[in-house]
Order: C-alpha cells, then sequence, then structure tokens
C-alpha cells in the first residue's frame, strides 16, 4: 500500500512539474523597442530573427512594442511609456538609450550602442556593468586608425583628410585622438568637421572645399547614419575617396567602411533578451563588442570618382558592390 502511495505522489508530483513547464512554455513574453531612427530599421529585423532562432515566435509566445522617432522629446515620451507598460525587457537602438536610462532604473535594458557605454554613464564598466543596462557597445578604438589605414592604401595619393564627427557622441574625442596617431604615423593631414544638427552638416560641406582636403572620414554614429545618403554624394560630387563605419554608408554610395556588421551585432542582441527572460541580470552580464570586422567597396563610387582601387585592398575586402 505504502508502495502505491508513493507511486501516486511521485506521479502527481511530474505532473505538476509537466504542467508548470507547460505553463512556462505558453507565457507571452514583453519585449519593448526603442529606436533613436526615423523609422523601422533593418536591426529590428535582426533582432526578431535573433529572437526566432532562440524560439520566440512574435504573435504566439512574443509581444514586440516598438517605437522609434528621431525627435529627442518624442522618444523620451515614448521611453516613459515603456517603461509604464512594464516591459520585461526594452531593447534601445543607439541614442534612445540615453532616454531610457533617464526615465527607468529598474526595467532591463540592452543596448545596441555606438559609443562608449561606459563614458556615457550607462554602466560602470564593460566586464561588470552593475546597473539595469547591459548590451553591445561598437566602438572599438583600434578601428579608428585602421580605417584611416585603408584609406590610404586604397588612395595612396590622400594628404589631408576631412574629419566630419558628432562632437556629443560618447568616445568621440578617443577616437578622434586615435585617428590623430596613426595621421602622424602616415604623415597625413587632418580637418575636423564637427556636427550635432542638420545645419551642422550643410555648415561643413561648404567649408570643406575651401580646405583643400583630398577625402573624408566619417566617424560612425546614429547621426552620422542617418545623414549617410548626403555624406556619400557630397563626397562623389566632391570626387573625395570616402571611409565609413559601417557597411550601410557604402550602400547608400560612401566608398569604403571598415567596421563590425550592425545585423549581425543585433541579432546577436537577442541573446541578452533570452538570458534575462529566463533570470539573469543586466548588472551581471558583461557588455560585448564585436570579434568580427568587415571591408565593404563600392567599385561604382570609385568609378564615378575616377579612383582605381589597388588589387592588394580589393582582395581583403569581405564585400565588393559593382
Amino acid at each position: 500500500m505504502k508502495n502505491m502511495m508513493c507511486l501516486i505522489l511521485i506521479i502527481a508530483f511530474m505532473g505538476a512539474g509537466t504542467f508548470a513547464e507547460a505553463q512556462q512554455a505558453g507565457k507571452v513574453r514583453r519585449v519593448g523597442y526603442l529606436a533613436a531612427a526615423p523609422g523601422p530599421s533593418p536591426f529590428f529585423d535582426a533582432l526578431k530573427q535573433g529572437l526566432r532562432d532562440l524560439g520566440y515566435v512574435e504573435g504566439q509566445n512574443l509581444l514586440i512594442d516598438h517605437r522609434a522617432s528621431e525627435d529627442r522629446g518624442q522618444l523620451t515620451a515614448m521611453a516613459a511609456d515603456l517603461v509604464h507598460l512594464k516591459m520585461e525587457v526594452i531593447v534601445s537602438q543607439g541614442a534612445a538609450t540615453r532616454m531610457l536610462n533617464s526615465a527607468n532604473t529598474t526595467v532591463p535594458v540592452v543596448f545596441g550602442f555606438s559609443g562608449d557605454p561606459t563614458e556615457a554613464g550607462f554602466v560602470e564598466s564593460l566586464a561588470r556593468p552593475g546597473t539595469n543596462l547591459t548590451g553591445m557597445s561598437f566602438m572599438a578604438l583600434d578601428l579608428a586608425g585602421k580605417r584611416l589605414e585603408l584609406l590610404k592604401e586604397a588612395a595612396p595619393r590622400v594628404l589631408r583628410v576631412a574629419i566630419i564627427s558628432t562632437r556629443t557622441h560618447p568616445g568621440e574625442k578617443n577616437e578622434f585622438k586615435e585617428t590623430q596617431a596613426t595621421a602622424q604615423l602616415l604623415k597625413t593631414g587632418l580637418q575636423y568637421f564637427p556636427v550635432t544638427t542638420a545645419n551642422d552638416f550643410d555648415k561643413a560641406f561648404n567649408s570643406i572645399p575651401k580646405e583643400q582636403v583630398d577625402a573624408l572620414l566619417t566617424f560612425p554614429d546614429a547621426v552620422t547614419l542617418t545623414h549617410r545618403a548626403q555624406l556619400a554624394e557630397f563626397a562623389s560630387k566632391r570626387k573625395l575617396p570616402s571611409m565609413f563605419g559601417w557597411k550601410e554608408y557604402v550602400d547608400a554610395g560612401g566608398l569604403m567602411s571598415y567596421g563590425p556588421n550592425l545585423s549581425d551585432s543585433f541579432r546577436r542582441l537577442a541573446i541578452f533578451v533570452d538570458k534575462i527572460l529566463k533570470g539573469a541580470k543586466p548588472a551581471d552580464l558583461p557588455v560585448e563588442q564585436p570579434t568580427k570586422f568587415e571591408l565593404v567597396i563600392n567599385l561604382k563610387t570609385a568609378k564615378q570618382i575616377g579612383l582605381t582601387i589597388p588589387p592588394n585592398v580589393l582582395a581583403r575586402a569581405d564585400r565588393v558592390i559593382k
């Protein structure tokens, strides 16, 4: 009789465990997405793909509340709303991370951020965030010098380079210092053109021709990314070889880019989301930086500006637009 009772209890216990697992499996997880962008971006699609790969299907066991705007006031209101709605995790794209950091100290945030998250005050350190934020930083200071090197290899006659950079971007000063150090080694002059608003781009475009520069190098961030088509068009019209940080600039007509694949990086953010949904704390999840970088070259643009890319540079390209 005792043996029979034990067997019944064991079966009941196993059944309860299976029921609990089924309940958890059937739970709809609520994830927010806030982007400092004019509208839905391919990075959002990349995140959704990463979540699908981990078993989260939108409309079945996943609900994503997507918000996007370039207006600072609207982003601030959107951030507050997502926090108020008590999302389980909020993924932030670029400068939207600032608004979430200001609006909230409890809801976990996973960011994809082009700047230095430590300097921005989002985390205490990359290895141990210590806050409710973690994610990926796309800033790698050693890339700044490498981009100038590649630009010089592709266009050896370049002696003076115009730098367009967002002055308020966290880590921007260090990025410029690294570029300066490489420029000294390459005996190349630099002319700095800081931007923060759309009007600043017009000012830069009017000033650059007066400085007798031979090429254009743009530091990657949300602001310059938004104006990538204008930057590419300006460089082509002035027949300036141009170097950027992400392939999106080259897809818009820029000559070259060297840096991480942002779509792959945002797909990887899904791993952070998954870990947090399963109980991990952002404070304990180290901020990651990309380890794989790609060189993209636009031969259409090279032809437009009358530049022949040396074979040794072309052979190293991960992708060539013909």
